[in-house]
């Protein structure tokens, strides 16, 4: 394995490859949809080749343990990236999304929040990178309560 800058090789960007889904079927359990590694905002490059034309999915952290159905729901044919806007500095995400968005062809943006008022944040900071990188994408925003239902 290459020696990383940082030390850590759970931060080496890598693509999936998804199995087909006759051995899902025979097993009875249901698959990742994964596509790409890391998700980790902080740890994703803005460059990382899965990007380039992505439909980018943003999880505020506590998402997808709230909603049971969220790798088939939301991240199939997504690339996801997720961070927690209370716990926290949200002044490096507002660069790094800046970044992603800047540098790559992204086709549109889906943020999952939790219905709790600091998930909020995540809907600004998408907001202000969009901003800063002057693009104009479609941004969707879904909200999902602390029961676990979709609130839209």
């Amino acid at each position: 394995m290459k020696n990383l800058a940082c030390g850590c090789p759970g931060s080496q960007v890598r693509t999936i490859e998804k199995k087909s889904c006759t051995s899902q079927e025979a097993s009875g359990r249901i698959a990742s949809e994964l596509r790409q590694w890391p998700t980790q905002l902080t740890l994703v490059p803005p460059t990382a080749p899965w990007l380039q034309n992505a439909n980018l999915l943003i999880a505020a952290d506590c998402t997808p343990f709230a909603y049971a159905e969220f790798h088939r729901d939301f991240i199939k044919d997504k690339v996801l990236v997720n961070a927690c806007p209370k716990l926290d500095d949200c002044g490096p995400y507002v660069e790094k999304l800046t970044q992603i968005f800047t540098h790559n062809d992204i086709q549109s943006v889906t943020i999952t929040i939790m219905e709790v008022p600091c998930c909020r944040g995540m809907v600004m900071v998408v907001k202000q990178a969009l901003e800063a990188s002057g693009k104009d994408i479609p941004v969707e925003v879904v909200v999902i309560g602390v029961d676990g239902e979709r609130r839209n």
